[in-house]
């Protein structure tokens, strides 16, 4: 089995050693093009308006001036010979959970394999404000991935769909099990906006969500990251909703 890993945090990140480790568990083909630097919040953007440039670092390890999904990309068009059989992207430090699959490069990089037609999943280590920066700990992503991909590995996956995994907070022993769930919803509120002033006189600012509110209804991942479990959620990549398909055919009558 082929595997290709890649991320938005970057060539460098902690946490793509530790997919590393996990994709080793199950195969011996690993292949690795992530982006060159951090690209938290790309989201499934492309990279049109300026030249790509991949550097490979050894056999099979490359980095890819660009986004989580230039990455992919360059991968299966350009740097792989044969298709990768997975891809995973992660482990992401940080949750992706609820609305945030909006925003992730993460779970987009998920989105383009899945739209080539590889099987694709998202992982994602939750942490908490004491663990931020360099000290987030990937305990329970690196305890737990093998055991929560295994059985993705031959489940009939729907086409065009992708599997997104967040691992809780703790220890790895702590852990109560391995939720199947559906895709939550935080309301966040007002937008915070940090202002400031740099050494040579100009304004910058910088976004800072304010806390969310959460609203986690029964069998969501905001509900089992909360209550200590894994949240393993299907995603699929058609938008449409499918309930207002009649009501706004009536409205153009």
């Amino acid at each position: 089995m082929r595997i290709l890993l890649t991320n938005d945090d970057g060539y460098h990140a902690r946490g793509l050693k530790v997919l590393e480790a996990i994709a080793a568990t199950l195969s011996d083909d690993v292949w690795v093009v992530a982006p060159a630097e951090e690209q938290s919040g790309a989201g499934h953007s492309l990279t049109l308006s300026r030249p790509l440039r991949v550097r490979k670092f050894a056999e099979k390890r490359y980095a890819v001036a660009g986004t989580p999904t230039d990455a992919v990309m360059m991968a299966l068009a350009r740097i792989m010979k044969d298709s990768p059989d997975l891809i995973l992207s992660g482990v992401n430090r940080g949750a992706n959970l609820a609305e945030d699959v909006t925003y992730s490069g993460t779970v987009s990089a998920a989105m383009e394999g899945a739209l080539a037609g590889v099987r694709s999943i998202a992982l994602s280590q939750v942490y908490s404000r004491e663990g931020m920066g360099d000290s987030v700990p990937f305990e329970v992503a690196a305890a737990w991935g093998e055991r929560v991909l295994r059985p993705l590995l031959d489940a009939p996956l729907a086409p065009r769909t992708l599997v997104n995994v967040n691992f809780p907070v703790g220890a790895a022993d702590a852990v109560r099990g391995i939720r199947v769930v559906g895709q939550g919803l935080r309301d966040y509120g007002r937008l915070q906006i940090v202002t400031n002033t740099d050494p040579r006189g100009y304004e910058y600012h910088w976004f800072a969500l304010s806390g969310a509110v959460e609203t986690p209804l029964h069998a969501t991942d905001l509900e089992a990251i909360a209550d200590g479990y894994i949240s393993v959620t299907p995603l699929h990549l058609d938008l449409t909703h499918a309930e207002s398909l009649d009501m706004l055919g009536r409205a153009y009558a």
